[in-house]
């Protein structure tokens, strides 16, 4: 039985409860209750605190309202006891075959178990990474590439539909200083003032001079433009095969520059004049942001006439709204995190609800560390660790799982050596070494010719009881990740799930030795086994983590 499960059947009981008039909820039955995993050893399998929560609606005290709860609760065929505990909570075992029922229907859901229509009919844009196409991904950017794109999982399997998207940022100053730096490579010439060094700018320098080899026959104007367009085509080319090798992919690629030339930005700022949201001071127009809680107002075009920066955000988020998406999310870097309160006010200033519409996450710097001692740059970057030195270190599986561990708003130091042992102390290798232990006992079991088949009433040993509880969680995390907005509550649960199984094995035996017969016993640990593998993939899966059958 799942907490949900449970859940629902407490809330039959308050309803039961209603109608026989033995007590009266003036606001009504709940639709959930909370319930919950005790955190002591003989509390029961699960724990409520539903009397707490609605004793003073019914005019009574906790213990009293739970009382009534506990005494209709223990007729239900799947509960087996209820105690009333302290001040009124509720400690429920449950009913082994209710119980161990949870294995079975693990098996039959497969790849589905762990869906759930929390965010089904919403349309979601998920806009992350999005670095300048100026260098190598570096890891803030790759951060977000894991993060992003598990989150993206997470909300696609509790039924949204995600389109996740990379703005091409291919307008403004940073190319000019990255095509004069190709430039000045390709002549002989220093790096210029705030240009971009490193071994790439070689690389990507002889390759436009590959392509183009009469640029520098051109009029200087020329051929930086030259440049510029090869040279942003052939980094961004690279950045997207990096993230690919990753193992993410985007659905769409937008870029800026087109919303300056397809009067994108002239829309967006029209639709905010004529919601009354602008205007004229000191030559320059100006967004009404601290109206709608931003410390000040901001420029969106200059005295000059050109567009401020904000500008290309108004039109992009305005076409992501006119594109259908029900909310827009946005993942940024640490250093960007003064942006949050202008994005959001501009989504106000739209008559859109900031954190519904539009939601702005965070996320805190990586430091690698090797030998105690972090990283400062790449070899190839010059000034930054990239996505490759990262994936070179401890492979796409490790690196994927290190970054989506943690709370995107934490910063983390990643310790390669430590994420390149083959040991319990490399967290997803704990995770990894589990399924592919558990996938060598299913293969021995087809050797032997033992069939997995459910005797949910025989899974009464206390190991097997706390395996089965932390599978029937896996629903309640994914929907916890999902709204929350945070993917490390997979990770840490499939440690959590690791470690129960382990124990579990350690001390259930699953397969008959020697001329044993196989028994009921046998079959149904081998549904719970089953059921671990199935939990263990999918979670793994949502952090675009492999699952390895051997180790």
């Amino acid at each position: 039985m799942t907490p949900d499960q449970l859940s629902l059947i407490i809330v039959d009981v308050l309803q039961a409860l209603v109608a026989d008039g033995a007590v009266t909820l003036p606001d009504g039955v709940p639709t959930t209750v909370t319930v919950e995993r005790p955190r002591q050893k003989g509390h029961g399998d699960y724990a409520t605190n539903v009397a707490l929560k609605l004793a003073k609606q019914a005019g009574t005290n906790p213990r009293a309202f739970a009382e009534l709860v506990a005494k209709r609760l223990a007729d239900h065929d799947a509960v087996s006891d209820v105690e009333v505990a302290g001040p009124g909570f509720l400690n429920i075992t449950v009913d082994s075959g209710a119980q161990g029922q949870v294995a079975a229907d693990i098996v039959a859901a497969g790849a589905s178990y762990g869906a759930s229509d929390a965010f089904a009919g919403e349309k979601i844009n998920l806009e992350f990474v999005s670095a300048n196409p100026t260098g190598p991904l570096h890891l803030g950017g790759v951060r977000w590439a894991a993060v992003g794109d598990a989150l993206g999982r997470i909300f696609t399997l509790t039924g949204a539909d995600v389109t996740r998207e990379y703005y091409f940022n291919d307008h403004g100053a940073q190319l000019d200083r990255f095509s004069a730096s190709l430039m000045a490579w390709a002549k002989g010439l220093p790096v210029p003032e705030d240009g971009y060094g490193g071994a790439y700018i070689e690389d990507i320098a002889k390759d436009v001079m590959a392509k183009r080899p009469d640029v520098l026959e051109l009029p200087d104007a020329e051929a930086q433009e030259v440049f510029r367009a090869e040279g942003v085509e052939l980094m961004f080319a690279e950045i997207k095969q990096s993230l690919h090798d990753f193992g993410v992919d985007f659905d769409v690629y937008f870029h800026e520059d087109n919303l300056h030339k397809s009067g994108a930005v002239k829309k967006a700022i029209d639709r905010l004049t004529e919601l009354g949201n602008t205007y004229e001071a000191d030559g320059a127009l100006w967004l009404r942001t601290e109206k709608f809680g931003d410390d000040k107002d901001r420029v969106i075009v200059r005295s000059n006439g050109a567009a401020a920066y904000l500008s290309g955000d108004l039109a992009y988020y305005l076409d992501k709204r006119e594109r259908g998406f029900d909310r827009c999310f946005i993942m940024l870097g640490a250093d960007h995190h003064g942006y949050v309160g202008r994005m959001n006010a501009m989504c106000a200033a739209f008559g859109d609800e900031p954190g519904k519409n539009l939601e702005i996450l965070i996320g805190q710097m990586v430091n690698l560390l090797r030998d105690g001692q972090p990283l400062r740059m790449s070899k190839r970057a010059g000034t930054v660790v990239t996505i490759d030195d990262l994936v070179g270190a401890i492979g796409v599986d490790a690196s994927r799982y290190a970054l989506a561990r943690y709370h995107s708003d934490s910063p983390i130091d990643i310790d390669l050596d430590l994420w390149a042992k083959a040991t319990n102390d490399n967290p997803v290798f704990t995770v990894q070494y589990a399924h592919a232990r558990v996938a060598s006992l299913m293969r021995n079991a087809a050797d032997l010719g033992v069939v997995a088949e459910s005797h949910p009433a025989l899974l009464t040993h206390e190991k097997e009881g706390e395996l089965l509880r932390v599978l029937a969680e896996f629903p309640r995390v994914v929907k916890a990740a999902a709204e929350l907005r945070e993917p490390h509550r997979v990770a840490r649960y499939l440690e959590e799930l690791a470690g129960t199984y382990h124990r579990f094995y350690d001390s259930c035996r699953v397969l008959p030795r020697g001329d044993e017969e196989t028994t009921d016993l046998n079959q149904a640990r081998l549904v719970l086994v089953d059921a671990t593998r199935v939990v263990l993939a999918n979670g793994l899966a949502l952090l675009g983590v492999s699952a390895p059958e051997r180790m």
